[in-house]
């Protein structure tokens, strides 16, 4: 069975538009992922940031605290 001039033209205009949508997929999945991964690092640092802020605020409350309770306490007596 021979394939003729436009038949084989066109099955090799099918593999070329199939190959060029795999490609494009590909590259699409891999930016996605690589956006996916940027986002989670990002809201990753941002809630140890936020963790690392509370913490030190509680830390210097706690100091100002003692500071006033001692002061107060000095000041009765």
């Amino acid at each position: 069975m021979a394939i003729e001039g436009d038949d084989l033209k066109e099955r090799i205009h099918a593999l070329e538009t199939a190959q060029a949508t795999q490609a494009a997929t590909t590259a699409g999945m891999e930016a996605t992922q690589t956006a996916t991964t940027a986002g989670m690092q990002a809201a990753q640092a941002a809630a140890q940031a936020g963790t690392w802020a509370v913490m030190a605020a509680g830390s210097a409350s706690l100091i100002i605290g003692i500071f006033l309770g001692m002061a107060i306490a000095k000041a009765k007596s």
